[in-house]
C-alpha cells in the first residue's frame, strides 16, 4: 500500500512541472516589466494574509534573493483579513512609511482570492499606478464568491495571475472520507516565486544592469557586500540588513 507521504510526493513533484509550464508565459512576461522599474531603482513588494504570508516573505531578504524587495506585513496574521477596510488601512500605513511609488510590481499572495485584505491591497496598488501581480490558485478564485464589495476575486483585479496549479480546499491527499491533508500551494507558489525572481535577474544581465543579488550572511566578507548592496534602498526595506 503506497504511504501519505509517497502519494503527496508523487503528487506534488508532478504539479510543480505543470505549475511551471503553465505560468511560463505570464513569468517571461513579467520579467522585462520588473526588470526596467529595478532597473531604474524600483522596489518589488510582496503581500499575503494569513498562511500567504509565509510564501510572500519567501524572496524577502534572503541569500540568492534581490534586494529590492519589501513586504507588507499584517500583525494579526490574517486574524481579521475579511474585515473590510482592514486591507486598506494596512496597505496605507506601508505607503506612508516606505512608499509605492507608480510603475513598481506588487506580488499579492491568496490562495482562495476571495478574502478582503489582499483585494484592498490589489485595489489601492492599482490606484496608485503599480503592476499587481496575483498569486492565486485560479481553480479556488473562480469558484467562490468573493467577501468583498466590491465583488471581484484576485484574478479579475491582477494585471497578471500566476496560477499556483491548486485545487479547492488545497490538500490532495485523501486521508479518510471527506478528509483530506497535503496542501500543495506553499511549495508550488515559493516555486513561481523563484522562476520569477531568476527570469527578473536573467533579464537584468541580458541588458547590462548590475545585479542587487544578496548573498548568504554566513560566508565570510558578505555581510559587507549586503550592507552595500542594500544601502541604496536602505529607507525602503522593512527588513534591515544587518
Amino acid at each position: 500500500m503506497t504511504s501519505l507521504a509517497d502519494t503527496f510526493y508523487t503528487h506534488i513533484t508532478a504539479l510543480l512541472e505543470t505549475v511551471r509550464t503553465r505560468n511560463a508565459s505570464v513569468l517571461r512576461q513579467l520579467a522585462p516589466v520588473i526588470g526596467r522599474s529595478i532597473a531604474e531603482g524600483g522596489m518589488v513588494h510582496t503581500f499575503g494574509s494569513g498562511h500567504s504570508d509565509i510564501i510572500a516573505r519567501e524572496i524577502i531578504g534572503r541569500a540568492g534573493g534581490l534586494v529590492c524587495v519589501n513586504g507588507i506585513i499584517d500583525p494579526t496574521g490574517g486574524f481579521i483579513e475579511n474585515l473590510v477596510g482592514y486591507g486598506t488601512q494596512l496597505v496605507e500605513r506601508h505607503d506612508r512609511q516606505y512608499q509605492l511609488l507608480p510603475g513598481e510590481t506588487i506580488i499579492i499572495i491568496s490562495n482562495s482570492g476571495k478574502n478582503s485584505s489582499p483585494l484592498e491591497v490589489a485595489l489601492y496598488a492599482k490606484k496608485k499606478g503599480l503592476n499587481v501581480v496575483g498569486l492565486t490558485s485560479v481553480a479556488m478564485s473562480t469558484t467562490y464568491a468573493t467577501v468583498h464589495p466590491g465583488g471581484k476575486n484576485l484574478h479579475a483585479v491582477a494585471d497578471y495571475v500566476l496560477d499556483n496549479g491548486g485545487i479547492p480546499g488545497d490538500a490532495v491527499v485523501e486521508v479518510a472520507p471527506g478528509t483530506r491533508a497535503g496542501p500543495t500551494s506553499t511549495l508550488t507558489s515559493a516555486l513561481l516565486l523563484n522562476l520569477l525572481m531568476l527570469e527578473v535577474t536573467d533579464w537584468l544581465r541580458a541588458q547590462g544592469h548590475p545585479l542587487p543579488v544578496l548573498v548568504s550572511q554566513n560566508l565570510p566578507g558578505t555581510v559587507e557586500h549586503n550592507r552595500a548592496l542594500g544601502q541604496k534602498y536602505k529607507h525602503r526595506l522593512s527588513r534591515q540588513l544587518t
